[in-house]
């Protein structure tokens, strides 16, 4: 691989990677609302899902993955059904009582990012047209997908556990009931957002 599409391949890919998507609502309010342990686990998520979209855009084609467009059109359905499932539950624990309100596991938080990850299919869309852009015609295809997938999946796990960090320290310096609550209603504005965001994208 050419070392100058190399280095524009990782600077590109930053700038998609910070652009705030659903996996970056979701790992940024599950950091305000449980901290940054649970942010780090949804990044962990979102991440795994990742691994299974790259190795689809990897293997497949851009034809391909066009012609299976209406599987990921009820896939993304799911995927805006569940944020808002997620907003919406969390505006309606701010009536319950704080004794009342369940914790929130390793494993749930694993589950949430792993699903808003896997049923946003854009994200293999954009994998399967975005990789072979960067391939260089001297070397071997499969090699160099390798490569480009494993450091765009390397990139992303470390600026969205960046995010879930930041996120997690707003989350620390917020005390008081007053501001639990406030946090609640952002979390779930911000789940809401990222539904909407997903439910807003053109049909693949």
């Amino acid at each position: 691989m050419e070392s100058f599409l190399f280095v524009t391949f990782i600077f590109t890919a930053i700038a998609v990677i910070v652009m705030p998507g659903p996996n970056v609502l979701v790992i940024i309010s599950t950091s305000i609302s449980h901290g940054t342990k649970r942010g780090l686990q949804t990044v962990l998520g979102t991440s795994s899902a990742m691994i299974i979209q790259l190795v689809v855009a990897a293997l497949g084609t851009t034809m391909f993955v066009e012609s299976i467009s209406t599987g990921f059109e009820l896939l993304r359905w799911f995927g805006v059904a569940y944020l808002i499932y997620l907003g919406m539950s969390q505006l309606f624990s701010l009536v319950q009582k704080t004794c009342d309100k369940p914790q929130v596991t390793g494993k749930a938080t694993f589950r949430r990012g792993f699903i808003v990850s896997l049923t946003n299919p854009k994200t293999i869309l954009f994998f399967s047209a975005f990789l072979p852009q960067f391939v260089s015609p001297n070397g071997e295809y499969i090699n160099q997908i390798i490569i480009l997938s494993t450091t765009f999946l390397i990139l992303a796990t470390m600026l969205d556990s960046l995010y879930a960090i930041l996120a997690g320290r707003i989350r620390g310096v917020l005390q008081g009931d007053r501001i639990q609550k406030t946090q609640k209603v952002l979390s779930g504005i911000l789940y809401l957002g990222a539904g909407t965001w997903l439910a807003a994208m053109r049909r693949v």
